[in-house]
């Protein structure tokens, strides 16, 4: 049936800390004598012979007996005997239980034989070990088939709790004992932001996974589980994978093929450790910069998301689908449907968040124009699963008042489903349909029956499971509605290959964290990289100069990749594999390169200063401006440049996920860098800084005066920023293409010019700047060059 692993290889799946059992020498000499099995579950097909072992291990300073036995049925050869492990036996081990299963020929679903134990002389072991007869002859079992008719075959097979379980989405590090896979025939397991197996390496994962997938395998039907995780930047939980500039990072580049490349690239390095199903990507339009997930989005405005959406097929390939159960494919998540990036400050009723999932208050027109666009793009592209907002949705004037996105039967139903054409699966956010108001059965009715198709309860992963069963037995939740939910999970199961290989593929695993991955990385860093000012042409740097760096941002691995790295709210220092700004600095300047982070060394005798500050890590609400977090430079930083740039001529590179307020020191700068939060790979910015590569980079997002302008975007009535959407300068030479897209992009750089290297910036010409850039994402070259003409007339 399966291209399955053998017994002695799914036992090293469970070693991940499921099973207690180590044939290894134990450490402790005197440790107690324990019996254990290799495994819970010994799949084996039809006919054939599966091998139980049996070890001992601790100190065996007296005879160890193991009686074994299988009750007789027509399913196999009955067997029994007794295993013997003399005093004195080393600890580790193993003898070995043959069970001899019996062909029939008949097609049917999985049969399970358990083998008894009876131990003397020794601790016993946890569990009684089975042995699974795999399903076999049954349609849904054929991959010659098509997808559709497989799903309806095993649709028709299934009991209403078997489809409440493929409903149902549990955290890893929450389930009280991975034999609850099996009881509750869970549909889906994840790891939420570091939810990691204890030795956090590519090896361990797999394992891991791989003894959640058996637990699944155990069950009647034998539906594999899809296993999903928040790789929002690389591979990001995983210690040593490559790890990519965050999305704001990738809107800067305006380069979809960087989008397509990443998406490549965190596809093959989470596929590689058993993982195919990935929370990503955001295609939140962020309109204030105070929310704390601003760097998930790629930008301000829906035509700049729609055109990075290239990052799907890098992820899933083929828009049919065709590609998903490749080994370096996984299933993309459209999220956060719909209107997260939209909410208003001071809304958020979570805890002490301010903007995160609060209320988003639109017409429909600007519902339509902003926030739903990037959905029908993701939708042509074929992404297979979405995820519904924290967020309540408040359209003016339909009446509804603000209602969570997770109750929204018109949106989801309405829009996504039948207006849009959506047809993979919708799975909730963490513990979201808790926020619906009313008791849990309501919660579980109204977000099923408004189109929820798997829930993520990773504590109640039980009693959803009782709940829906309950309301499907009573009539609230339709048999229909739970058919169509099943169907859309199962056909992207089929699609992804797993009933064929449910096992980790880790042919992958060399290339993650590989210096090919890190090489991509490090140019979409480098291409991200946005030069704000650059008075006296101060960059690029030449090797030959004596360069000061200072700043709380130089030469810190967890603060230049942000949030969700590791861990949900990332953390400074050393926390992964890769190379610092300072590193990159120093690979190219050597011993020319001086660096204090605070500034404190003397500064005489250097030719330039390069102060490398911003924000320290955070995720989602904890982000959120007012909620411990501010738009400031800290003290440090602000010392540091005050400093440097007060002692020689300096760039200012800012290490953040969204912009900083630096407008009473703009003028002591003579550089300033937007770097956003560039991730592993700090050679891209050495790259710019030292010319390897032009600036190219443009701003995803506008940057502000003052906080009291925000929320300020681009086609704003008023509209008077430090730098317009799209701002960048460039160290290019002018491009030598022709044609009209390149036509408008001279005229950029003949405004960039005119305005100065030092940015003499008005609102006569940030507004029509600004909206040019947005026209050029749309194709209309003729209106963005009139506006640019506009913007030059007013520099």
């Amino acid at each position: 049936m399966r291209n399955r692993r053998t017994s002695m290889l799914v036992s090293a799946a469970l070693l991940s800390g499921l099973i207690p059992l180590s044939f290894a020498p134990t450490a402790t000499a005197a440790a107690p004598a324990k019996v254990a099995t290799d495994a819970t579950a010994h799949p084996v097909a039809e006919g054939g012979t599966a091998h139980v072992r049996v070890a001992v291990t601790g100190t065996v300073d007296r005879p160890v007996t193991v009686a074994y036995r299988t009750t007789p049925d027509a399913d196999h050869t009955p067997t029994d005997g007794t295993l013997t492990f003399p005093a004195g036996t080393p600890s580790g081990t193993s003898r070995t239980i043959a069970v001899r299963t019996l062909r029939d020929g008949v097609a049917e679903t999985a049969e399970t034989i358990p083998v008894e134990l009876t131990v003397t002389g020794a601790e016993a072991p946890a569990d009684t070990p089975t042995v699974v007869i795999d399903a076999h002859g049954l349609p849904y079992l054929n991959p010659g088939l098509p997808v559709r008719k497989r799903v309806a075959d095993l649709l028709s097979r299934m009991t209403p709790e078997e489809k409440a379980g493929q409903m149902t989405q549990a955290e890893r590090g929450a389930l009280a004992t991975p034999d609850d896979i099996t009881a509750y025939g869970l549909g889906s397991v994840l790891s939420g932001g570091g939810s990691t197996p204890a030795r956090n390496t590519p090896e361990a994962w797999a394992e891991m996974i791989d003894g959640f997938q058996l637990r699944a395998l155990s069950t009647r039907l034998q539906i594999p589980l899809i296993y999903g995780v928040d790789a929002v930047h690389g591979h990001n939980n995983l210690a040593g994978a490559t790890i990519t500039p965050h999305n704001i990072g990738l809107g800067a580049t305006r380069d979809p093929e960087v989008a397509h490349e990443m998406g490549e690239l965190t596809a093959a390095e989470t596929r590689a450790t058993g993982i195919p199903w990935d929370f990503a990507p955001c295609l939140c339009v962020t309109r204030d910069d105070r929310w704390g997930r601003a760097y998930e989005s790629f930008g301000e405005d829906p035509a700049l998301v729609k055109s990075m959406e290239t990052v799907i097929q890098g992820l899933q390939g083929a828009r049919d689908g065709r590609d998903l159960d490749r080994g370096d494919k996984v299933l993309a998540t459209a999220k956060h449907f719909v209107g997260d990036g939209g909410t208003e400050y001071g809304s958020s009723t979570t805890g002490t968040y301010t903007i995160d999932q609060g209320i988003t208050e639109v017409t429909r027109q600007e519902l339509e124009a902003v926030h739903l666009s990037p959905y029908q793009e993701a939708v042509d592209r074929g992404v297979g699963s979405v995820m519904p907002s924290f967020s309540s949705l408040d359209i003016l004037g339909d009446g509804k008042g603000a209602v969570k996105m997770h109750a929204r039967a018109d949106m989801i139903n309405g829009v996504l489903k039948d207006r849009m054409g959506f047809d993979g699966f919708v799975v909730s956010d963490w513990q979201a349909i808790d926020q619906i108001p009313g008791d849990y059965a309501s919660d579980v009715r109204t977000s099923v029956n408004a189109g929820l198709d798997m829930i993520m309860v990773p504590y109640a992963y039980g009693d959803f499971h009782r709940t829906l069963v309950a309301e499907v037995k009573a009539g609230r939740v339709s048999e229909r509605r739970v058919d169509d939910a099943v169907s859309r999970i199962l056909t992207q199961k089929f699609k992804l290959g797993l009933f064929e290989k449910p096992y980790a593929d880790t042919a992958g695993i060399p290339g993650i964290g590989s210096a090919k991955h890190r090489a991509a990385a490090r140019e979409a860093v480098a291409k991200s990289q946005v030069l704000l000012k650059n008075k006296g042409g101060v960059l690029p740097l030449r090797k030959s100069q004596k360069v000061y760096v200072a700043g709380s941002n130089a030469d810190d691995i967890g603060n230049q990749s942000g949030g969700w790295t590791i861990t949900w709210q990332g953390s400074s220092g050393d926390i992964t594999e890769g190379t610092t700004v300072l590193e990159g600095i120093r690979k190219v300047g050597g011993n020319r390169v001086t660096y204090s982070q605070d500034a404190s060394a003397p500064t005489s005798g250097h030719d330039v200063g390069v102060v490398v500050v911003g924000e320290t890590p955070y995720a989602e609400g904890f982000g959120d401006v007012g909620n411990g977090h501010d738009l400031e430079l800290s003290a440090a930083d602000r010392a540091a440049v005050d400093k440097v740039c007060g002692a020689m001529k300096c760039a200012v590179l800012i290490v953040s996920g969204r912009p900083q307020l630096i407008g009473d020191r703009l003028g002591d700068m003579d550089a300033l860098v937007a770097s956003w939060l560039p991730g592993s790979e700090g050679d891209g910015v050495a790259d710019v800084l030292y010319g390897k590569r032009p600036f190219t980079g443009r701003l995803p997002v506008t940057w502000p005066r003052s906080e009291a302008q925000l929320p300020i975007n681009v086609g704003d009535a008023s509209y008077d920023p430090q730098f317009p959407y799209g701002w960048g300068l460039t160290t290019k030479g002018a491009a030598p293409e022709r044609g009209a897209h390149a036509a408008v992009l001279k005229a950029r750089q003949l405004v960039q010019w005119k305005v100065g290297q030092d940015v003499r910036m008005t609102e006569a010409v940030a507004k029509p700047f600004a909206e040019a850039d947005h026209l050029l994402l749309t194709g209309r070259y003729t209106r963005a060059l009139a506006k640019l003409g506009e913007a030059y007339r007013a520099a």
